[in-house]
């Protein structure tokens, strides 16, 4: 995989596999990888689900192909690019900054990415990559500075006063949690 390419299969075991390349999709397969869904799974169970999601015809691979396929599926998320040996801590949540990535994706596309039928997940990531100044570069700047425990600055600590909820990496629900929030909403609803 090269970044000039937009690849929609992938080869894995010397056989080309379709994968669903979509933003959407890859946010849903994150979303499993991270725990954000199937929280009670282990975590060989998410990457299990994440690849059944990604790879098309995944009931076909062999299992001695797994291995290799959830190699090439984490090069894909790093959007072809080497991912880092070793991480560094999470300073942005893709469920809770949604609203701000769709506002900064949207303002470096110039369009409504969520409006478009498909958006390869690395077009997806470029317009990402472009964001730059805006609501949600101050808030993973902060989110940065305040687990380095570094000072900030006045505006900064101003920010962080107004807008903690954001700031802020909520843990994920439990699911007697999700359960009980989506009881709530349904009476609600009624």
């Amino acid at each position: 995989m090269t970044g000039w390419d937009l690849p929609t299969r992938l080869t894995v075991g010397g056989k080309a596999y379709e994968v669903n390349a979509d933003f959407r999709d890859m946010l849903d397969i994150i979303g499993w990888l991270e725990g954000a869904e199937g929280e009670d799974l282990l975590p060989e169970e998410r990457w299990y689900i994440a690849m059944a999601l990604f790879y098309r015809d995944f009931a076909a691979m062999p299992l001695t192909d797994h291995p290799a396929a959830a190699r090439a599926l984490a090069d894909f998320l790093a959007g072809g690019r080497e991912p880092d040996a070793a991480p560094g801590p999470r300073l942005l949540d893709w469920q809770q900054d949604a609203p701000m990535i769709v506002a900064g994706v949207n303002r470096a596309a110039g369009c409504e990415v969520r409006a478009l039928p498909f958006l390869h997940w690395w077009s997806f990531l470029a317009w990402f990559s472009a964001i730059g100044d805006g609501p949600l570069a101050t808030v993973v700047a902060i989110r940065d500075k305040l687990r380095r425990g570094k000072k900030l600055e006045a505006w900064e600590m101003s920010y962080y006063r107004a807008h903690r909820s954001e700031v802020d990496l909520r843990p994920a629900r439990s699911k007697a949690e999700q359960e009980e929030h989506d009881r709530l909403l349904a009476l609600l609803a009624k």
